[in-house]
């Protein structure tokens, strides 16, 4: 069983859901079937989800690994606490900085980061350990 990364893949999914609806939003009003129709404002919220699809599904690969090989619940639960923290804080400060430099992006990115590169080590270390 993996309740662990279930529970933070769920509230990831939902993340996700939300700032797709951002840009859903955007187009619905604006009329624009596809991309962002050359507005900035548009072209941050797609980002922003963008960013998302492309850093949550690794964090939580390697989090469903490690809680598989059996690493303790409570480092479970502080990487994916933070993860999921890291995450909103780079959705909000990408769109409160309009796409450029924000507290909440750089905080939200440095600790994604942070996050991938333990549990990728944490992985390393379990699958080394079992040779």
């Amino acid at each position: 069983m993996a309740q662990i990364t279930g529970l933070y893949g769920g509230l990831c999914g939902l993340l996700i859901i939300a700032l797709a609806f951002r840009v859903v939003r955007f187009r619905r009003s604006e009329k624009v079937g596809l991309g962002s129709a050359g507005k900035h404002h548009a072209e941050v919220l797609i980002r922003s989800h963008a960013n998302a699809i492309e850093y949550i599904p690794i964090a939580l690969l390697l989090l469903l690994v490690a809680e598989l090989n059996g690493l303790a619940h409570g480092w479970l639960h502080l990487l994916g606490g933070i993860f999921v923290l890291a995450r909103l804080l780079h959705a909000i400060g990408l769109t409160a900085g309009r796409g450029g430099y924000h507290p909440g992006r750089f905080i939200g990115t440095a600790l994604s980061w942070l996050v991938i590169a333990a549990l990728a080590a944490v992985d390393i270390g379990f699958a080394l350990q079992g040779q």
